[in-house]
């Protein structure tokens, strides 16, 4: 499976049976894995952008070369697809449109 293609129901779920572990929670290997997905994701995300600016095509959003996002921004994002939806939607999808929705380009 390449970076991005969990979907999100499957992510929030992993995510959330972390999260009970209270504090903790972020020293687990599984927090480990859902982060390493993340940041896979975005490089994938990246690549994608690098290579339409390359060769001169349009992309779907314009975010800076660096940035952040915190695991609360990244979680609410997320959260905010309704459940029917989330088993559909993969966290790639999901973070193209959150880069969209923060990065748009300028017209």
């Amino acid at each position: 499976m390449a970076p991005g293609d969990m979907s999100v129901a499957t992510f929030l779920a992993r995510a959330n049976n972390i999260m009970r572990l209270g504090p903790l929670a972020a020293a687990t290997p599984e927090a480990y894995r859902l982060k390493n997905e993340v940041i896979a994701t975005a490089k994938r995300y990246k690549a994608r952008i690098d290579a339409q600016r390359s060769a001169g095509r349009p992309t779907t959003s314009c975010p800076p070369e660096t940035g952040s996002l915190t695991p609360e921004e990244w979680l609410a994002h997320l959260n905010s697809y309704p459940a029917r939806v989330r088993s559909k939607l993969s966290l790639y999808a999901a973070f193209d449109a959150l880069m969209k929705k923060r990065y748009p380009c300028p017209s």
